[in-house]
């Protein structure tokens, strides 16, 4: 996922949702300080990076140490979270929702370690990331995207029910400038109608 999917929260607040949001294979709550092997382990690569708005490359501790420290700040219609696999509670990868600006519309981000591609995980922690956006938020509408070049993240967005809508440029840090992405919204009534998730898809 290429908007800020690593970015950080810097308003802290007392709306805070309930945690972990749970799904079959992997689990959302937040980063701790003991997670940071993990996180430079997985997040110092330039594949993760490249696809990504805000990680930069190379990925060091004190960028891990940065994340955990925000995540534990939050804000309204914000929130962000260790994806973790369920069987071995190890951090996989990150997920987070926010607004990019104060007014502005509330975007998802996510990514996984490359070693974790490729088994549905991302697309689990996705369902799960907007099941806890529009239950605990007052959110209408949803937006993601993904690099042109990145059909797995598009899978992602597809299979939880975003829809396409035009497709724009941003800058990537990790890529080392501006690339092509895919826009992509999901509106609260069509979560509504696909909250049984993989029922009748």
């Amino acid at each position: 996922m290429v908007v800020e999917s690593d970015g950080l929260l810097d308003e802290s607040c007392l709306v805070a949702a309930p945690l972990p949001q749970e799904a079959v294979h992997v689990r959302l709550d937040k980063p701790r300080m003991d997670d940071l092997a993990d996180l430079v382990f997985l997040a110092n690569n330039k594949t993760v990076a490249a696809n990504l708005a805000a990680m930069p490359h190379p990925y060091t501790i004190e960028n891990a140490r940065t994340l955990v420290k925000q995540a534990a700040r939050v804000r309204d219609k914000s929130a962000m979270f260790a994806i973790r696999l369920k069987s071995t509670g190890r951090l996989i990868g990150v997920a987070k929702y926010a607004p990019v600006d104060a007014e502005g519309p509330v975007h998802i981000g996510y990514w996984l370690g490359e070693p974790f591609w490729g088994q549905g995980l991302a697309t689990e922690a996705v369902h799960a990331l907007v099941d806890h956006a529009f239950t605990y938020h007052d959110i209408n509408e949803l937006q993601g995207s993904c690099r042109v070049t990145n059909p797995a993240s598009r899978r992602v967005l597809v299979k939880s029910g975003f829809q396409f809508r035009d497709q724009a440029m941003i800058r990537s840090i990790g890529a080392g400038g501006s690339v092509p992405i895919e826009r992509y919204t999901l509106e609260r009534t069509v979560w509504k109608s696909l909250k049984g998730w993989g029922q009748g898809r």
